[in-house]
């Protein structure tokens, strides 16, 4: 482990650059395993803070476009800083599988995360309360969006009836039902897909706004859970379940 003060040069150069947070400890890479996740040379994994890239098969599962080409480019990120990267450990500072959560840099104050979202290797996401980068991280994403580079050139989104299984999805539907209660505030798609913001984040949404949503259209992304599968459902109750972790996981399009 060492440290670096990381020059504001290209801060300046690169418009809407993440901010940058001065010195910061570096540690050596010894593998990219994904486009989000390193793994150290003192033995831990790091999952990249903000972003989530199209995954590799696993579990029996097909890889996802573009998983190839987000591991692959995060590795020529890696190895173009010698297989060095500093850290700024998020907040909380490990995920539950155990993994650390960090912000990347390279030694030229770039943040690897912007740079992927950039190329269209991958998609925002946002965990309150880190949400430091929030903003850079999504005029690199929106960006790649209007320029259809990578996943953006045939984006996978869904509508609420075509979810099928678990895990991270983007998707496009209209609410059709809002109710409040002790479980938090639920968004109703139709076709068994709710949206729930917890009440623990009530503080860093605009709950007025979200209550007024009946009937707007709404691009949401998430991971998408089956409470079926988990015994979590009641008679009535939608299958689908997508936990908002932040407000940049909802847009209203009209």
């Amino acid at each position: 482990m060492g440290a670096f003060f990381i020059g504001l040069l290209g801060c300046i150069a690169a418009q809407a650059s993440c901010p940058l947070p001065g010195k910061l400890p570096t540690y050596r890479v010894e593998r990219v395993v994904d486009g989000d996740t390193l793994r150290l040379m003192d033995g831990r994994s790091v999952r990249l803070v903000g972003l989530n890239t199209p995954e590799l098969a696993h579990q029996g599962r097909p890889v996802q476009p573009f998983a190839h080409q987000a591991q692959q480019r995060l590795q020529q990120l890696v190895v173009a800083n010698d297989s060095q990267v500093a850290l700024q450990v998020g907040v909380p500072a490990k995920d539950h599988y155990g993994r650390t959560l960090a912000h990347v840099y390279d030694r030229q104050g770039r943040n690897l995360e912007q740079q992927l979202l950039a190329e269209g290797l991958g998609y925002q996401v946002a965990f309150a309360p880190e949400t430091a980068l929030v903003d850079c991280q999504r005029a690199a994403e929106r960006q790649a969006r209007q320029s259809a580079r990578g996943l953006w050139r045939r984006p996978d989104i869904l509508a609420p009836g075509q979810v099928r299984a678990g895990g991270f999805a983007l998707i496009h539907g209209q609410v059709l039902k809002i109710e409040r209660n002790r479980g938090g505030l639920w968004l109703d798609l139709g076709s068994s897909l709710v949206l729930q913001v917890k009440p623990k984040l009530f503080s860093q949404f605009d709950i007025q706004a979200l209550q007024k949503l009946s009937g707007r259209e709404v691009e949401v992304r998430g991971w998408v859970v089956d409470r079926a599968r988990r015994g979590q459902t009641r008679p009535g109750q939608a299958r689908w379940l997508l936990s908002l972790t932040s407000p940049v996981m909802l847009e209203v399009l009209q």
